[in-house]
């Protein structure tokens, strides 16, 4: 059987290889600090195996490699969708399949457009296998409301390559990984090769030349980001005293009347008892909106806004609580309470099917029991939250994920933020690998801005983490408890900052699919 074909035992050991190793390179997110070698194994075997492909059979390899890589990252989706959602499980693991099926899609295309371009040079086609992996992250990381959760480079937050996060952002170190494994894997194959079909004396001169050249610049990659290491780009500002609330309230009881009354009383009990600067609580550590919060009990949020802005010497808060009226609109907020004029964040990126629903899929949510299912946007260059003469950026939940974003509030150097805050409620996904997945996340936005975020969740990972993402402080997940400690603000812009804000991702998408077009289109003689 010809391997180029697809088909046969060699095609089907490589579509089970690319399924597996697509999944196992999800440790590589969850345990950075030691596993982030895994990944890049895992690349080296994906570019070996799509640069001897023919382009179906390397379509074929790209999509399961994608698939496995999708399931493996994402599989708590379920758990929102089954056990609080109250979709039957069999929907909800075809639910979670198939988007991770269609998210593999743009690897497939990516990796078919370079099997039918690449030209031989190992570091010629180095460069055209990262410009199909980093191609096929942007189209799933901004496409359809983008779904990066797994971008490749956040395995990277303890590794070398994280000293380009301030230039480059994620997804220039998933650029830069995915170009020094190709380059591994080409040059050792190129003097390989060689020596097979032409014999070690003539591969002695033009073939080791290849390799040694390509795994020269590969090992040129790493030095490099080892030697420049953390440059820091900005300036230190003041030092605040903070807490964060972790609520723990498990998900099914969130909502529920009979729970309720004690979970408010902790919110507001913890709230008054604060002391420092800033306080902040979770998303929707006040679950009900204002008609619905003021027939539970009048007293409670007029109780709240008295406390901190009659109160002298207490902080300012951030609490999360949605906003407006079920018949109008309403939002996924966070307000601020202190002495300064009322302040609101209105959250910006919704997620499909539970804050929003999508146009034709509003038979697949009517499946589920998620309440406050279809909010409305907020403003993405939304102003920052002043307290003690520094500048907090709210982010909600999953917000975080897009840098880009997070870079509108960068436009200018005067008012951007000198910190970020992060309230989340991952109890939607359980006791999962998402708590981990998620503070990793925010530890590459502080990377690639130079800013401190500082996370107050409902279940975890409640953390305090500084400019250089390093975690300061951290409560134990799936305990309720506060969190004190100090962060120190930043002020400044990193390159980053400054190109994503300005051009966003999107010229970089257009980029890259239009030169993967014009390589595929003029295939290799």
């Amino acid at each position: 059987m010809n391997p180029q074909t697809g088909r046969g035992p060699a095609a089907r050991a490589d579509g089970l290889t690319a399924l597996t190793l697509g999944a196992l390179q999800t440790l590589a997110f969850v345990q950075t600090s030691w596993l982030w070698p895994l990944q890049l194994l895992c690349l080296i075997w994906l570019a070996t195996a799509a640069r001897g492909s023919s382009t179906g059979r390397a379509a074929w390899i790209g999509w399961l490699f994608g698939l496995g890589w999708g399931v493996a990252g994402t599989w708590w989706l379920f758990i929102s969708m089954h056990r609080y959602g109250g979709l039957a499980a069999p929907l909800a693991a075809a639910a979670v399949g198939l988007l991770s099926a269609a998210l593999a899609l743009y690897m497939a295309l990516a990796l078919a457009l370079f099997a039918r371009g690449r030209r031989g040079p190992p570091i010629a086609d180095a460069a055209l296998f990262a410009l199909a992996w980093v191609g096929a992250e942007l189209a799933r990381g901004l496409l359809f409301t983008g779904f990066p959760w797994v971008a490749s480079g956040y395995a990277q937050v303890d590794g070398p390559l994280a000293a380009w996060a301030p230039w480059l952002g994620v997804y220039g170190i998933g650029g830069l990984l995915a170009f020094s494994a190709a380059l591994v894997a080409y040059g050792a194959s190129s003097w390989w090769r060689a020596m097979v079909e032409r014999g070690a004396a003539v591969a002695t001169r033009a073939a080791r030349i290849r390799t040694a050249l390509s795994l020269l610049i590969a090992a040129g990659v790493w030095l490099l980001s080892e030697a420049i290491g953390p440059i820091d780009f900005t300036r230190p500002t003041r030092r605040l005293a903070v807490t964060l609330l972790q609520t723990n309230v498990a998900q099914d009881q969130k909502f529920a009347v009979e729970h309720l009354p004690a979970a408010l009383a902790w919110v507001a009990g913890a709230l008054r008892s604060a002391g420092g600067d800033l306080v902040i609580a979770p998303e929707t550590a006040v679950p009900l909106l204002p008609a619905q919060l003021d027939a539970f009990d009048p007293g409670y949020w007029p109780a709240l806004r008295n406390h901190f802005t009659e109160a002298a010497g207490k902080p300012a808060a951030l609490v999360g609580v949605p906003l407006g009226d079920l018949e109008a609109s309403y939002s996924n907020a966070v307000v601020g309470l202190g002495p300064s004029a009322p302040y609101r964040y209105d959250k910006v990126h919704l997620v499909p099917f539970g804050e929003f629903i999508p146009t034709g899929f509003r038979w697949f949510t009517d499946l589920m029991n998620i309440p406050l299912g279809d909010f409305t946007r907020g403003r993405p260059d939304a102003p920052s939250f002043a307290v003690a003469g520094e500048r907090i950026a709210p982010n909600i939940c999953y917000e975080d994920l897009f840098g880009e974003e997070l870079a509108l509030r960068f436009l200018r150097e005067g008012t951007a933020p000198t910190m970020l805050a992060n309230v989340s409620n991952i109890g939607w996904f359980g006791d999962t690998i998402a708590v981990t997945q998620h503070l990793n996340i925010s530890r590459m936005r502080t990377l690639e801005l130079q800013r401190p975020m500082l996370r107050a969740t409902n279940t975890g990972a409640t953390a305090i983490v500084d400019h250089t993402g390093r975690v300061t402080a951290q409560l134990a997940p799936f305990t309720r408890d506060v969190l004190k400690g100090s962060v120190e603000g930043r002020d400044g812009r990193t390159p980053y900052a400054v190109w994503v804000g300005r051009l966003g991702l999107w010229p970089l998408l257009i980029a890259a699919w239009a030169l993967l077009l014009i390589f595929g289109w003029r295939p290799r003689r």
